[in-house]
């Protein structure tokens, strides 16, 4: 890698990270390339990426944004998973090293505020924003159902007891 490809390297990452939300550092310890394709397709299916990086130059990358502080994490055979949603990265992170060892969580960063391994962990555990997006418009939608059933009912009673009384005078 050259002078002028790792200096579009550095840019891109420095762009990536003023981007995003969240940023999970894990340590790569011998997947295969099937693992790592594997993780990388899960990451895009909930709209996060998994890039390694040379960690000289994500530490470059890291200068001027909300996640300096992660550099302590940049050491041994590291990658970095990255996410606009604060939790889908955490999560899928989380969920592929449960199922597979050779995949560890070091840390992250969601904003300003570091994350420890057990930070990440809660932070995955957490609901993403499509299932919080989904509770809300739920609970906005349930009131409106309700008040549209209580505005029908004794319309539909009166119509029974009508009909009760015809059918009686019918007969």
């Amino acid at each position: 890698m050259d002078r002028s490809q790792k200096a579009d390297s550095v840019a891109q990452l420095n762009a990536n990270f003023n981007e995003v939300s969240v940023v999970v550092v894990t340590r790569n310890l011998g997947l295969t390339v099937a693992q790592s394709t594997a993780l990388r397709t899960k990451m895009r299916e909930v709209g996060a990426s998994y890039k390694v990086a040379k960690n000289r130059l994500a530490k470059l990358a890291l200068k001027d944004t909300q996640f300096e502080g992660l550099e302590d994490y940049l050491s041994g055979p590291t990658a970095l998973a990255t996410s606009v949603d604060p939790v889908a990265a955490a999560k899928a992170a989380v969920d592929f090293a449960k199922a597979n060892p050779k995949l560890e969580i070091v840390g992250g960063s969601m904003g300003g505020t570091l994350l420890d391994e057990a930070g990440v962990k809660a932070l995955a555990s957490m609901p993403s924003l499509d299932e919080l997006r989904a509770k809300l418009v739920g609970l906005v939608q349930a009131p409106a159902t309700k008040v549209a059933q209580l505005s029908t009912a004794p319309a539909a009673k009166l119509a029974r007891v009508f009909g009760a009384y015809a059918a009686k005078d019918a007969a």
